[in-house]
């Protein structure tokens, strides 16, 4: 290992290393069609190839091809493979017998349009026996392969984080990524695709230079390989290290006139090895939106073969140790994060920004080009991130992707939202006298239920329009006389009608709006998609906001957002050629026109790419009361908590009670605490079941005490595929709740729960309540319940005299702090009742005490500095005891 050069960021000036090379000498080009066909292996014509190329490759054919080299040397050996195919595939690629590299090989245009990739190969002396084939799916068609010794390495080693290192190899083009002394990532390339593909192996001079940056995310040094060659447009492989964090955050840049691009990688390799030890290792797959009833998947590694939507991680769920990767960066690109398994321990990885699929992002065309127009396009910044808790990692993700992704909207400033929507049963059938009847259920029969600021949003989801604005008006004024938020819905990017007709607000027909692929509407979930950057789709904006405001809601539900991100022909905005740039300008003008008004709350929409634009989003589509209902959203929560970084709140959709069994009503319920927020949906406009159960459920004092906290649970286990974890726990002040789920229908089920699994000490002994069902027990070392089928519970632990120095507080209002988001102070404007000496203590998401201070009082304002520009980015909880015992709880936010 060369030694590392850690001084480089404190240096004050740039230093240059040039560096010229030949890439790899003495090229050997070898057509494969030339080598020994496998079992169903076939020779097939191909007029774009060298005449012929060989087919059937892996499938029910299993076949293969394999060919011998004979080398005087040992050592590494680059290998360019030119293949065919119509759809993304792999191949594998065996040397003498050792274990295979999975070579992922993206759709080049067509099975007669070729292209190629490069990998490099640790071959021995003397005679090397290479097979091509794929031993789980079919592969594409190849061609033939040019083969190369690597010229001399000229190691470039860049330090990040605490001990972990970037070898850079300048003569050849690649870079290796070490987290202590262990190589995690093998022979790293990158490319870009323009008018043609250039990869980084293909250029012969590079220059390595870096610089001290600063960005939302802090502060470190920016380490630069620009490679340069005849006839190629420059390419940058960009670093940023960043001081006190162990993360490493990449990007490439293709620079010159006709550089934009369509797709880019900054990171791709044949061979990553996380090192995660024994155990079941996991890879995860991430849906792009919360649509279609998608689902998360952790899939054994071995099994794996996806592209996950922005970020995926591969971790040992046994001892929670795991290694991310994910783009934080979301103007521009849709990115995707491909891995293939090639056993337990190792897979391919390729980071793809310009993804599309299909069943996924839901488009219907390739990826539009980025940095059309310019002289330079760049990838978004991929993190790189290994954890000793895969939990962790996430959070972190999701806390860089809200720095660098700031809120566009408003802060939220008030208690966590509580409330009623009509979607989840009374549906089509909303009018106002029913409207008026549910309000009147929560004012006189289950007043209790209400958030931190004594109050409910009552939410008028899709068939609102029955009413008249003259009624919404009336349903309004009665809400807000009985306390209570009024909420409205809207899909703002969709058309229902799907004919050609005036647009609402607008002199444009509906015909000029639509989003077209290949000159037709694309229809998604039953409606054309509309163009989020045409005036007619702006202008219908402005005319169903200012309706909503004459009306008075101060809620509004926003779905199908994804409809906004499809990528198109064109966007009328000639300044947009890709579906995300065209969701942010959409995005924008929506959240300008409703101001400060309104909660927004998402319904479907991207996952990442919403972050910057709603207070509230759901994690998952359209579920009721079944307990296979809350198995599907909790899915969705066990893989996709770490989401509440970038959002306010989470919610876990519709908390319908209806008729089913009293288990599956504390599953639906207890699924939504652990979520985020509560949002229940039955027709309290009439009696029925779930009237009682209401009255019950959600008037139970602890579950309520609990739901209106300022936390969030992370799971326990991450090794559930498709489905959901059962246990998931979070940390408020000294006390610790478990959420346990038992999704089967037929069977009860007896759990036996580590405590140390869980995050409590073995050697203690903790009292255990229920809270459902007002229980009590003990436990130590390991706690034992069961529970019957289709039912959920909540137990707090805790070893002291109270359950928690939050459990009888609520968040309140009446000290404000500015500024929020802060950076390196916050000031409290104090109302003149608080007086001497507070008590100021600071708790971050989970309920862990950061500091506690004690500050006079000699104004209606003080400032508060100590440790803010240390303390790392995030939400908090700030603690203001006053002489008279009492204590205000705010929310604060930390760039």
């Amino acid at each position: 290992m060369k030694k590392k050069i850690t001084f480089l960021q404190w240096l004050p000036f740039i230093l240059v290393i040039l560096v010229s090379f030949s890439g790899t000498s003495q090229t050997t080009v070898m057509e494969l069609e030339n080598g020994t066909l496998l079992n169903g292996a076939s020779i097939q014509n191909c007029s774009t190839c060298s005449n012929t190329m060989v087919g059937n490759l892996g499938g029910s054919s299993n076949g293969g091809v394999s060919i011998a080299i004979n080398l005087k040397n040992a050592g590494s050996y680059s290998l360019k493979l030119f293949y065919c195919t119509g759809d993304p595939r792999s191949i594998y690629i065996t040397a003498n017998a050792e274990n295979h590299l999975v070579v992922p090989c993206p759709a080049s245009g067509g099975w007669s349009t070729v292209a190629n990739k490069t990998v490099i190969l640790n071959l021995k002396a003397g005679t090397n026996t290479i097979t091509f084939d794929n031993e789980d799916n079919w592969g594409p068609n190849l061609d033939k392969i040019e083969f190369a010794a690597l010229t001399t390495s000229n190691i470039q080693s860049i330090s990040f984080g605490e001990n972990n290192h970037i070898e850079y190899d300048l003569n050849n083009g690649f870079y290796d990524v070490y987290f202590g002394a262990e190589k995690i990532i093998d022979h790293a390339t990158a490319y870009a695709s323009s008018d043609q593909t250039y990869q980084s192996t293909d250029y012969q001079n590079a220059a390595y230079t870096f610089s001290l940056f600063t960005d939302a995310l802090g502060s470190g040094t920016k380490y630069t390989i620009t490679l340069t060659a005849s006839g190629k447009l420059d390419m940058q492989q960009v670093f940023y290290a960043y001081n006190d964090s162990d993360f490493l955050v990449t990007q490439v840049i293709l620079n010159g006139t006709g550089s934009n691009c369509y797709k880019m990688s900054p990171l791709t390799s044949s061979l990553l090895s996380p090192h995660l030890g024994s155990g079941d290792t996991r890879a995860l797959n991430i849906p792009y939106d919360n649509d279609a009833w998608v689902r998360y998947d952790a899939m054994n590694l071995e099994a794996a073969n996806f592209t996950s939507s922005e970020v995926t991680s591969i971790y040992n769920n046994t001892n929670r140790d795991g290694l991310l990767i994910g783009s934080i960066e979301h103007s521009d690109w849709k990115t995707g994060v491909s891995i293939t398994g090639s056993g337990s321990s190792a897979a391919a990885v390729s980071v793809i920004a310009g993804w599309t699929n299909p069943l996924i992002t839901r488009d219907k065309r390739g990826h539009g080009w980025v940095g059309v127009g310019e002289t330079s396009c760049a990838s978004p910044k991929i993190m790189i991130a290994k954890n000793t808790d895969w939990r962790s990692a996430f959070e972190n993700y999701g806390a860089a992707n809200a720095s660098l992704n700031p809120k566009y909207i408003h802060d939220w400033v008030d208690a966590k939202p509580f409330g009623w929507n009509s979607w989840g049963a009374i549906q089509t059938d909303i009018n106002l006298s029913k409207s008026k009847a549910v309000v009147d259920f929560f004012d006189n029969d289950c007043n209790e239920y209400v958030n931190g600021d004594n109050t409910l949003y009552i939410d008028l989801d899709s068939y609102w329009d029955n009413m008249s604005d003259q009624q919404l008006a009336q349903f309004v004024t009665y809400c807000k006389s009985k306390g209570f938020e009024p909420g409205i819905y809207w899909a703002p990017f969709v058309d229902w009608g799907k004919w050609n007709r005036g647009v609402e607000g607008s002199t444009y027909y509906y015909e000029s709006c639509w989003t077209k692929v290949n000159g037709q509407p694309l229809e998604l979930d039953g409606a054309y998609a509309m163009d989020p950057t045409h005036p007619a789709t702006k202008e219908r904006i402005d005319y169903f906001v200012n309706r909503f405001k004459n009306a008075g809601f101060t809620m509004v539900k926003i779905d199908f957002l994804t409809h906004a991100s499809i990528e198109a022909d064109s966007f009328y905005d000639p300044a947009v050629h890709t579906g995300t740039q065209a969701y942010n300008e959409g995005m924008k003008y929506l959240i300008d026109t409703l101001g400060d008004d309104f909660l927004v709350y998402a319904a479907i929409s991207p996952n990442v790419a919403t972050g910057p634009y709603a207070h509230m989003r759901r994690i998952a589509c359209d579920a009721y009361k079944s307990i296979d209902e809350t198995n599907y959203t909790l899915n969705s929560t066990t893989y996709g908590w770490w989401q509440n970084q970038m959002y306010d709140y989470i919610d876990a959709d519709n908390v319908v009670f209806d008729n089913v069994s009293l288990g599956e009503n504390r599953a639906r319920l207890a699924s939504s605490v652990v979520t985020g927020t509560v949002m229940v949906g039955d027709d309290f406009s009439q009696e029925g079941a779930w009237t009682s159960k209401a009255k019950s459920l959600l008037q139970n004092k602890r579950i309520l005490d609990l739901a209106k906290k300022e936390t969030h649970f992370v799971p326990i286990e991450g090794n559930t595929g498709s489905n959901a974890s059962e246990l998931f726990s979070t940390i408020v002040g000294d006390s610790l709740y478990l959420a346990v789920f038992n999704y089967s229908k037929d069977n009860s089920k007896t759990y036996s729960i580590n405590l140390d699994r869980i995050g409590l000490n073995t050697s203690e002994t903790y009292q255990v309540d229920g809270l459902f069902q007002s229980t009590t027990t003990t436990a130590s070392n390991a706690f034992e319940v069961t529970l019957p089928a289709a039912d959920a519970e909540i137990f707090a632990f805790y070893n002291g005299n109270s359950l928690s120095v939050l459990d009888e507080k609520s968040i309140q209002n009446g000290i404000t702090l500015y500024p929020n988001p802060a950076r390196d102070y916050v000031q409290l404007n104090l109302p003149p009742s608080v007086q001497g000496k507070i008590q100021l203590q600071l708790f971050d998401i989970s309920g862990k005490e950061i500091w506690d201070v004690h500050r006079q009082v000699d104004s209606s304002e003080l400032r508060i500095a100590e440790g803010f520009d240390n303390l790392p980015s995030g939400f908090y909880v700030l603690a203001v005891s006053t002489v008279e015992n009492q204590t205000h709880y705010l929310k604060l936010l930390k760039n």
